[in-house]
């Protein structure tokens, strides 16, 4: 059957199914004692909706929402006038709404491609590569204790394995490990100590405020900026929140507001009974 009698097959069934190129927000889905329900008013409820729906399969999830709507549609025709909690819930939704439509169009125009790349190399174009180290250690309570451990590493030991036998550190039970950390990011000491060392080598004792130290440098490396698209959303969310940020002062600079000294009790905002 051609579309045309397709289409004409179910205007004589009483429900006329539009193609998909005629559908867009305004398109009536149903309509409740005279009021129009629209696939916007789906979508827009769609969108609202936890994550857990989107295991239902589509036209399940269509005829449900759909079956909402006209429920509360019908049921809400009903009442004589919405009860004054109700129209200031409706008041405090219609304010966020708006405002969030302002700040996402602005967000929207401002959080380019361009605007990320531009903040990136503000960020990264002039960044010096700096060096950063693998290194391990044991912590003990005296340098004696320290040079102990030295001769026994000296003698073939295994280095994690005397770490999770001796080390009183929090490392310990990882065999010494820290893992990778910048210049600076140790106690001036023990960060003198890894710069002057070669990978594969164990200095000590090296005394802090923690105690002794025996230090093996795993590794060493130059830290190079991390590229756009690994930060590129750490980026973009900064931005957005600067966005917003200026877009309410410059919003707030302009408007009229006006707060009369009132002497209220604070404590009516938990009274439910307070809004009837």
């Amino acid at each position: 059957m051609s579309k045309l009698g397709t289409w004409a097959a179910a205007a004589l069934l009483g429900a006329v199914a539009l193609p998909v190129a005629a559908q867009d927000a305004g398109t009536v889905v149903a309509t409740v004692n005279g009021t129009d329900i629209t696939l916007g008013h789906m979508a827009a409820m769609r969108q609202g909706l936890p994550a857990d729906y989107d295991q239902l399969e589509p036209q399940m999830l269509y005829d449900s929402i759909l079956d909402q709507l006209v429920r509360q549609q019908a049921v809400g025709d009903t009442a004589d006038a919405p009860a004054p909690y109700v129209q200031l819930s409706l008041d405090n939704e219609r304010r966020a709404l708006l405002a969030s439509q302002v700040l996402a169009a602005r967000v929207e125009s401002d959080v380019t491609d361009e605007a990320i790349e531009t903040e990136y190399q503000r960020l990264y174009g002039d960044q010096e590569p700096q060096p950063e180290f693998d290194a391990s250690h044991i912590l003990v309570e005296t340098e004696a204790e320290a040079e102990e451990l030295i001769a026994e590493l000296e003698d073939g030991a295994d280095f994690a394995e005397l770490a999770r036998a001796r080390s009183t550190g929090p490392s310990g039970p990882n065999g010494g490990a820290l893992g990778w950390f910048g210049a600076g990011a140790m106690v001036p000491a023990f960060d003198a100590a890894v710069r002057d060392m070669e990978p594969g080598e164990i200095a000590g004792p090296v005394e802090t405020e923690f105690g002794w130290h025996v230090i093996r440098l795993n590794d060493s490396r130059q830290s190079a900026a991390p590229p756009l698209d690994e930060v590129r959303g750490e980026i973009a969310q900064s931005l957005q929140e600067r966005v917003v940020t200026e877009a309410m002062d410059e919003i707030m600079a302009d408007a009229e507001v006006s707060r009369p000294e009132v002497d209220v009790d604070p404590s009516v905002l938990g009274d439910a009974a307070f809004l009837d």
